[in-house]
């Protein structure tokens, strides 16, 4: 690869990190949010916790959507179409006048939340194996910092302008992620990236087709992976759905303390990102069992700091914040390594749509799981919800990783050879 192009791919880092900061910090807004929310249309946490529930079942049912049209058509142009869409429907949420309305343009929002997909299977071409889980985790970094961008929005923003007026704004800024990714992302030819490809001169197009895709529901290790998603997603949007108003209800917190303590866990959690894929592409350059056994390490050591944390005392606020932080750097080790690991096990021309249905296995397991913390939280409290959902939701994981890092070398092991005969017909000049 010439100089230009290895700056050029690390240019696409940069925008898509770029997309996903800015459309994280819309998407997760809500959070902080909450409570004028909940003032102006006079709802409770049920009804609150129903209107994520129905926006995440709206990404869930498109993530296959989108995951086909990633692998049939440009990645690219698809982006640019779900920046757009973004933009567009956060105006609606902005501008509806009652609580029905603002639930369906909320159910709006999630379309373009299962674009994610693409992103991924378009670097997956960029990037080789033996460093896809540290670019995948750097580009994940922006995630926490989108929801810290949306917190700071929100405070700074939020009581002078009202929730509406920063709702516009955010989605304005979907409109301007969509014109760069329309004009500077180009569409790489898919497979170019694998080791036993990445030398060759010409390589066929290849498309998804029917015998690949059901080639998925043969694959034990990505069987696992959907499995895992289920449970994996609930302490994610329990956390980022009600942590800001526990920490305002339950311990007592200042909109400004709140935010605080919300830097440093989502600053610990950006850590862990980057951290978990740097591991993973350590261990797995050693074993191929090395991606899926830090995913596990993770989930369990995130679940035990966890339990630290909200065990420390109400008016102890300093010491909450270290078994807090470590908590933010464990849970999200596991991220990068599970996209990462999805594209060890399957052909470039479906991975859009393997991803598109890990995804579409999270979001549908834990849609319920804002409507299901809120309805614990009105009959006890948000510390028993969030507790409860988020430590036996990730002890399912770790059980489900240790099964897998039996079963994952022999995917692995697959995919190379599928590789190793797709090479020896490009070079023999056979295409398929």
């Amino acid at each position: 690869m010439s100089h230009g192009q290895s700056r050029y791919r690390w240019l696409i880092v940069a925008i898509f990190f770029g997309f996903v900061l800015l459309h994280q910090a819309d998407k997760l807004l809500i959070g902080p949010l909450t409570t004028p929310i909940m003032e102006d249309f006079r709802i409770n946490e049920a009804q609150m916790g129903a209107v994520s529930m129905f926006a995440i079942l709206v990404q869930a049912v498109l993530y296959p959507v989108w995951g086909y049209l990633y692998d049939r058509y440009a990645r690219s142009r698809l982006l640019a179409l779900a920046s757009l869409i973004w933009g567009s429907t956060t105006w609606l949420n902005a501008l509806a006048p009652n609580y029905g309305t603002f639930m369906v343009t909320r159910a709006s929002t999630g379309i373009d939340d299962s674009s994610y997909p693409g992103m991924y299977s378009l670097l997956s071409d960029y990037f080789g194996p033996q460093m896809r889980g540290k670019v995948y985790g750097l580009l994940e970094i922006a995630q926490p910092f989108g929801f810290m961008l949306g917190t700071v929005l929100a405070a700074m923003l939020g009581g002078t302008l009202g929730w509406r007026r920063v709702f516009f704004i955010t989605g304005s800024l979907g409109l301007v992620v969509a014109f760069l990714i329309f004009f500077g992302v180009r569409e790489p030819q898919r497979g170019q990236s694998e080791p036993e490809l990445a030398g060759l001169e010409r390589i066929a197009t290849y498309r998804i087709d029917k015998q690949v895709a059901l080639g998925l529901v043969r694959n034990r290790s990505y069987l696992l992976l959907m499995a895992q998603g289920f449970f994996g997603v609930f302490p994610w949007q329990v956390l980022t759905f009600w942590f800001f108003r526990y920490l305002e209800a339950e311990r007592g917190y200042t909109s400004e303390q709140a935010m605080m303590t919300m830097i440093v866990a989502i600053v610990t959690l950006a850590a862990g990102y980057f951290v978990g894929g740097s591991l993973g592409d350590f261990f797995f350059r050693r074993t191929p069992r090395g991606r899926v056994l830090t995913s596990m390490a993770g989930v369990l050591a995130g679940s035990v700091f966890l339990v630290l944390a909200l065990s420390v005392p109400v008016e102890n606020q300093g010491l909450f914040l270290l078994p807090l932080a470590l908590t933010g750097v464990t849970m999200s080790m596991a991220a990068p390594n599970v996209v990462a690991t999805i594209h060890d096990i399957t052909e470039p021309e479906v991975r859009g749509t393997a991803q598109a249905i890990q995804y579409f296995a999270e979001n549908i397991g834990s849609a319920v799981a804002p409507l299901l913390a809120g309805l614990i939280a009105v009959r006890h409290s948000l510390h028993l919800a969030i507790l409860v959902i988020c430590v036996v939701t990730w002890l399912a994981c770790a059980l489900l990783f240790g099964v897998m890092a039996w079963l994952v070398p022999g995917d692995i092991a697959r995919l190379r050879r599928a590789m190793q005969l797709r090479a020896a017909r490009e070079v023999g000049g056979v295409t398929l």
